[in-house]
């Protein structure tokens, strides 16, 4: 079972590389590491065993559906969409936050369907980022918008509109390492309130248990806490978060930087690092992030085919099959358009389950 995820050529590792990649179907991934790993290690570092057991209560809760298809059949598309990342669409919250390919595969799934926001310079509120955060997971908590929001808001008010990009790279941030940044806030208000540094800091897991953060008009928060002993703090706690948290060597290269900083200071520099994008590796360079040609070459062949079948009968040609010509001379052409979106046959709808 350690080589099923290698296998179907996924890669589900959550260590300091690119955690939100995956491979190509068909390549392999038999690294020295994998091969130097216990199966029951291995097992828990690329959560093998949460994929199994989702797909085996899928299996159980559509086997009507699926046996006339094959319960291999079944598997075989279970596993391929974990690998492209669109597993997660219109899951519960709870299977979204279950690993972290899925939170990197939640977040490109966001980017890639609203993309479009911030290519139209739109601006939207809190409140509205989080309606689209909700076509994708009814069930996706307030409280995780809110937090995102006031990464980017600081003391403005929390209906004011941010940009898509804004919104996004500071939703990456509390979204990915979520636990992590609570126990940072825990972290921060005790060297505010000068407490013992040998405190131990135990993360949650749950969004409804996270710990308040600082308010922003509390006294001490505008001039912040000292970075070096900030970062001391940080990096016992990296030690104990291997798979959540931003590469301990990026987090010195922000606080190297400053001598004091805020709680929320700390969280904008997280959300801009060049370097921390890259690592958890879910979303392009926010120079790339209005360009997906995939998508734009997929939209574009579904725009000219609705305008096919939407031409009114005023603008069909005159003679006798010249309009029938033009439609199938575009729809040849629509064929030879390689569409990197188009949907495997998937005959099983994956339902949320209870």
């Amino acid at each position: 079972m350690g080589a099923m995820a290698t296998e179907t050529g996924c890669n589900l590792d959550s260590g300091s590389q690119k955690a939100g990649a995956w491979k190509l179907p068909g390549q392999r991934m038999l690294s020295p590491e994998r091969l130097a790993l216990p199966d029951y290690e291995y097992l828990a570092q690329r959560h093998v065993l949460t994929y199994m057991e989702d797909a085996v209560c899928q299996l159980l809760e559509n086997r009507e559906d699926i046996g006339q298809y094959g319960i291999a059949r079944f598997f075989t598309e279970y596993f391929t969409s974990v690998c492209q990342g669109t597993h997660i669409l219109f899951r519960e919250f709870s299977f979204i936050q279950a690993t972290p390919h899925n939170r990197a595969s939640f977040l490109r799934a966001f980017w890639r369907c609203f993309r479009t926001v911030g290519k139209n310079g739109d601006l939207l509120t809190m409140r509205e980022y989080h309606c689209l955060l909700q076509l994708l997971c009814p069930d996706f908590p307030l409280e995780l918008t809110q937090k995102a929001a006031r990464i980017v808001l600081m003391d403005d008010a929390m209906d004011c509109l941010m940009s898509f990009s804004d919104f996004l790279f500071a939703f990456q941030i509390q979204f990915y390492y979520s636990e992590f940044l609570d126990s940072v806030a825990a972290i921060y208000q005790d060297l505010l309130s000068g407490k013992n540094p040998n405190t131990v800091i135990v993360p949650t897991s749950s969004s409804g248990q996270h710990r308040q953060r600082p308010a922003l008009g509390d006294a001490g928060m505008l001039d912040g806490v000292e970075a070096s002993l900030f970062y001391q703090r940080l990096e016992n706690l990296c030690d104990r978060h291997k798979y959540s948290c931003p590469p301990p060597a990026l987090v010195r290269e922000i606080l190297s930087n400053v001598q004091r900083l805020t709680f929320y200071g700390f969280l904008v520099a997280l959300s801009k690092h060049h370097g921390i994008n890259q690592a958890l590796g879910a979303l392009p360079d926010k120079g790339d992030l209005m360009h997906d040609p995939a998508m734009d070459e997929e939209l574009e062949r579904l725009v000219v085919r609705s305008r096919l079948y939407r031409t009114p009968r005023q603008h069909r040609g005159k003679e006798p099959g010249a309009f029938d010509f033009q439609r199938r001379d575009k729809l040849e052409a629509l064929e030879r358009v390689p569409s990197a979106l188009a949907p495997t046959p998937n005959p099983f709808r994956w339902e949320p389950r209870e």
